[in-house]
């Protein structure tokens, strides 16, 4: 994580570029590609988080092939020695993770997240500019790691081997299965034994993220072990990853991501689905 005031030094500096990752839930009512136009962290440009998943599949927001996403990269004029900041506009980190871990899980650790956000920026008269940003082309190349990313079949065998713990980031009532799922034709509930914190309560109501005993404490009460491997999981693999970077911030390297999430596992009709608040068995 980097603060405003620490972004706000280094704007402009060589080699620093920050990045607009800002996506919404569908139904929300919000345009992330006509906000960035409004408004943006100057010279931000913007990472457009469905363009720069893969194409060939029905499932939201799945990880790109290591040449497909180095080439949209390069093409966002971005080059493997810069350092990259991140924000969105949600409050909580919803898309501004994701553009972080997707950065890492391909290779470049030199990512941060700009903590708040784009409303902390805001809140604090920092500049914006409207318009548009485009860089020349870039150099940038990736190199999946694999290791940090669950698949279906993973999953699978998780229930029954139970070696990592699921935690769920949705909403409480999507977990439950009292509230409906924003995509059409997914079930309601959650995976047997997993648990649930809504990624909202990671973070302040300033947007930033919890001091670290805070947030230690918050994950403990929701019952997640901090000394065991962790899969985190969501609607579509983004939101998840605000718990990947919070354990980070704790200390805690063992987490991976179900990429699929809630639209692979809710949508198939052979998987197992619980409904009410966590229990483990």
């Amino acid at each position: 994580m980097v603060s405003t005031s620490w972004l706000a030094a280094r704007l402009g500096s060589p080699g620093l570029r920050v990045l607009d990752g800002s996506w919404y839930l569908p139904g929300s009512g919000r345009d992330a590609v006509r906000e960035y136009g409004e408004g943006h962290i100057p010279g931000a440009v913007f990472f457009d988080l469905d363009a720069s998943s893969e194409a060939e599949t029905p499932l939201p927001h799945m990880l790109p092939s290591e040449t497909a996403f180095a080439g949209r990269m390069s093409g966002l004029g971005l080059n493997d020695a810069d350092d990259m900041v991140v924000y969105d506009g949600s409050g909580a980190n919803l898309s501004a993770a994701r553009v972080w871990w997707t950065f890492r899980v391909f290779g470049h650790h030199r990512t941060a997240v700009l903590d708040g956000g784009m409303g902390k920026w805001r809140a604090e008269n920092r500049p914006v500019e409207s318009g548009i940003v485009t860089l020349p082309r870039g150099r940038f190349t990736a190199r999946l790691e694999r290791g940090a990313i669950r698949d279906l079949a993973a999953m699978r065998s998780n229930l029954r081997e139970r070696r990592e713990q699921v935690v769920d980031l949705r909403s409480a009532g999507r977990y439950a299965g009292t509230a409906p799922e924003p995509r059409p034709g997914l079930r309601s509930g959650h995976m047997p034994g997993s648990r649930n914190i809504p990624y909202t309560e990671l973070v302040g109501p300033d947007g930033t993220i919890l001091p670290e005993d805070e947030l230690r404490r918050r994950l403990e009460a929701a019952g997640i072990d901090l000394s065991q491997p962790i899969v985190a999981t969501c609607g579509s693999g983004t939101s998840a990853c605000a718990l990947v970077l919070a354990l980070g911030l704790l200390g805690h390297s063992n987490a991976a991501v179900y990429d699929g999430a809630w639209a692979e596992w809710g949508g198939r009709p052979d998987t197992p689905v619980e409904t009410g608040t966590s229990s483990e068995t």
